[in-house]
C-alpha cells in the first residue's frame, strides 16, 4: 500500500471509530493482514494494489461498515 493512501483510510478509520491515529493504524494493519492470511492467494495479492488506488471517495463506505461493526459489537449510535 502506499504510504500516502494508506495514511489517509488510517485518518479516515480514525475519524469515523472515534480513535486514535494510533489504534485505527494497529486496526488497519490488523484488518488487511487478516484479510491477507485468509483470502486466496489470487485475492490476497490484490489487497496491496487496491490500496495504493485514490481511497479518498471511501469515506461513505467506511461510514457505511463502521455502522455495521458497530452493530454487530453492540454500539449505539
Amino acid at each position: 500500500m502506499a504510504a500516502a493512501e494508506h495514511q489517509t483510510m488510517v485518518e479516515m478509520v480514525a475519524e469515523k471509530a472515534g480513535i486514535s491515529r494510533e489504534q485505527a493504524q494497529t486496526a488497519l494493519d490488523t484488518v488487511l493482514g487478516f484479510l491477507k492470511d485468509k483470502l486466496p492467494t489470487p485475492i490476497a495479492s490484490q489487497i496491496d494494489g487496491l490500496m495504493q488506488q485514490d481511497v479518498s471517495g471511501l469515506s461513505g463506505q467506511v461510514d457505511s461498515a463502521m455502522g455495521m461493526l458497530g452493530g454487530i459489537l453492540g454500539k449505539k449510535e
